[in-house]
């Protein structure tokens, strides 16, 4: 079976507070991106786990994909399989891969295994591999709060939008840029301003927390979300905790002074 995961972005990201257990209490709509990677998963006489593309540093034991399968194999008592990952989309951007891998790995071993599990049922099984993870299981517009994984619905679509996504090659790390956040609640929720605003109105109150500590470090960061909208986008802001920036554009910019790791109508 042949899948193809996919990114998303973040629409907004309030840091709202710090919770006992360390983590962060966020507020984002998370909206999925047509940028994809290919994930075959076959039946084999033995477990192989295999990548082409981008390098993935670290060891397969601690790859997302291997993870989620050891995960099924150990509650369902599944058969070997040999996972080919042809890597594209950029890692520590803020846009979910890892996450994208590990949930469609799920969705996919569902189906060939015939498990016959719920989009629930998966759900719960990708919350124990990362915040980001479930998502990846509806694979459709929500309202992420909590730590990132108590999803509720969201009047949001931007069907027909022209999206220039930008990865520029910092790496900003995620325990780096939530040391830097004052946790605060916002004047507006993300949920009002998405729904009851149109998109040119965004800019003006649509925030990404992160970017407050992390522009100051990484200019570059900045610097690429200025020349998006120089460039004619009607909104621009950093996903997650960077350092992937994307703009909304009406249509397609006739120039940009960038190269663009993705661009496209969005579906």
């Amino acid at each position: 079976m042949v899948v193809f995961p996919n990114t998303k972005i973040n629409l907004g990201l309030n840091i709202l507070s710090r919770r006992d257990d360390g983590y962060h209490n966020i507020s984002s709509a998370f909206y999925p991106l047509p940028f994809e990677e290919i994930l075959e998963i076959l039946p084999a006489e033995e477990f192989r786990f295999e990548t082409s593309g981008l390098s993935i540093p670290g060891k397969a034991d601690s790859n997302l994909i291997v993870k989620a399968c050891k995960l099924l194999r150990e509650q369902y008592d599944l058969p070997p399989v040999h996972i080919h990952l042809h890597k594209v989309i950029p890692m520590g951007a803020g846009l979910g891969g890892g996450s994208a891998d590990a949930a469609f790995t799920i969705k996919a071993l569902n189906s060939i295994f015939e498990l016959a599990l719920s989009d629930e049922d998966m759900e719960k099984l990708a919350g124990q591999l990362g915040s980001d993870c479930p998502f990846f299981i509806k694979n459709k517009a929500v309202l992420a709060e909590g730590t990132g994984t108590d999803f509720s619905p969201i009047a949001l679509d931007l069907s027909g939008k022209y999206l220039v996504l930008v990865c520029p090659e910092v790496h900003v790390g995620t325990a780096e840029a939530y040391s830097k956040v004052k946790p605060g609640l916002p004047d507006k929720s993300i949920k009002e301003i998405i729904e009851k605003m149109p998109v040119a109105e965004w800019r003006h109150y649509l925030k990404n927390d992160f970017e407050a500590s992390v522009f100051p470090i990484y200019p570059e960061i900045e610097a690429v979300k200025n020349t998006l909208y120089d460039s004619g986008a009607i909104y621009a802001s950093m996903s997650g905790s960077g350092s992937s920036v994307y703009g909304i554009f009406d249509s397609e910019p006739a120039s940009m002074p960038m190269k663009a790791t993705w661009q496209g109508i969005l579906p």
